[in-house]
């Protein structure tokens, strides 16, 4: 069966749509003057493919040529690039316009509105407090003792367990499991999120495996995101913390008593062991695995695949596994291609014949 036509951007049937909004209203959402006549614009749409109706934008410059071809009825771009837009293309001038980008975006297609109320089939426990602002879906359970704030979204077949605190303006995606935690304001969690399962704690005996109690919480910070099926343990005596406006991609283990600081990106497939401790606005890569009880400064950076074995200074970037310098990484891929091609260059034959 072939998929019907949609729009560039933003298909109807999944996204809301707002507009169509005047070329002054969409400068005013992204905080900036317009160059160009007033115009109506309905949506937006990448360069290639955007028509007069539409709003693109250039925030890089391997993109110039689409720029000077597009037929987009108005671009946001920076003020050194703004000369380069056709003649019938109005720009929207900015310093950074991936930021106004997506505050014109969000114009257009603001979030869905909430829908106040507890479907038929979820099941409550009596002693939970859902306000009766919030918006809660099929199948979901709630249990005794959970708070579930003013203004949030709960979708299909959510698990959120006894005590648990969901603080107002949440985002709770479907399928997600929720115990033994305390959740701030505005926190986003995607579909199929684990959050306050046991940790990985056990001891060793002659026996076997003794498993420790966890004891600690999970506490997400405001404004923090979590990824689809992203897996953050409860501590075993103290707490899990990600802190306030914290990002995690899909697909990212955070081990018990683990402590992300504020403003940090840590992208998928990522694995932190546990009672690690990592600073604030820390950027971790894909794939980067970082061993227990860590201390990762303020600023640092890992870079993709690392595998982390020691403490990484503020500021530092570090790549490789183990993981090292990023300056010192790339002396030594540089040393090593330099001896292949002299190991290369000595086994020619001389004069470039057949070795006989």
């Amino acid at each position: 069966m072939s998929a019907e036509a949609a729009p560039a951007a933003g298909d109807p049937r999944f996204y809301e749509r707002s507009g169509p909004h005047p070329l002054s209203r969409v400068a005013e959402a992204a905080g900036a003057a317009a160059f160009g006549a007033e115009r109506s614009l309905h949506g937006v749409a990448p360069l290639q493919t955007a028509g007069p109706g539409e709003v693109s934008f250039l925030d890089n410059r391997r993109y110039l040529p689409a720029l000077e071809a597009t037929h987009a009825g108005a671009v946001v771009v920076r003020p050194e690039l703004a000369a380069r837009a056709p003649g019938g293309t109005a720009t929207i001038v900015v310093a950074e316009p991936y930021q106004a980008w997506a505050r014109v975006a969000a114009l257009f297609h603001p979030p869905l509105p909430l829908r106040p109320g507890i479907h038929a089939s979820a099941v409550i426990a009596e002693r939970a407090l859902v306000d009766p602002s919030a918006e809660v879906a099929a199948l979901v359970v709630i249990g005794a003792g959970a708070e579930l704030g003013p203004g949030c979204r709960v979708g299909p077949g959510v698990v959120i367990g006894e005590g648990v605190v969901v603080a107002g303006g949440c985002r709770i995606g479907a399928g997600a499991s929720i115990s033994h935690a305390l959740v701030g304001e505005r926190v986003t969690i995607h579909p199929g999120v684990r959050i306050g399962q046991d940790g990985f704690g056990f001891a060793v005996t002659k026996e076997g495996f003794v498993s420790v109690p966890q004891l600690g919480r999970v506490v997400l910070e405001h404004d923090v995101e979590i990824g689809a099926n992203c897996t953050i343990d409860r501590g075993s005596v103290q707490d899990t913390v990600i802190g306030a406006g914290t990002r995690l991609d899909n697909l990212v283990q955070i081990g018990h008593n683990v402590r992300v600081g504020r403003l940090c990106v840590i992208v998928s497939q990522v694995g932190v062991s546990g009672s690690t401790v990592i600073e604030d606005f820390v950027m971790i890569a894909g794939q980067a695995g970082l061993i227990g009880h860590l201390h990762i400064g303020k600023k640092a950076r890992i870079g993709a695949q690392a595998g982390v074995m020691a403490d990484v200074p503020a500021g530092a970037d570090v790549v490789g596994s183990p993981a090292e310098p990023k300056q010192n990484f790339f002396r030594q891929v540089a040393f090593l291609r330099r001896l292949a091609r002299r190991d290369a260059a000595g086994r020619r034959p001389a004069g470039g014949g057949k070795a006989g």
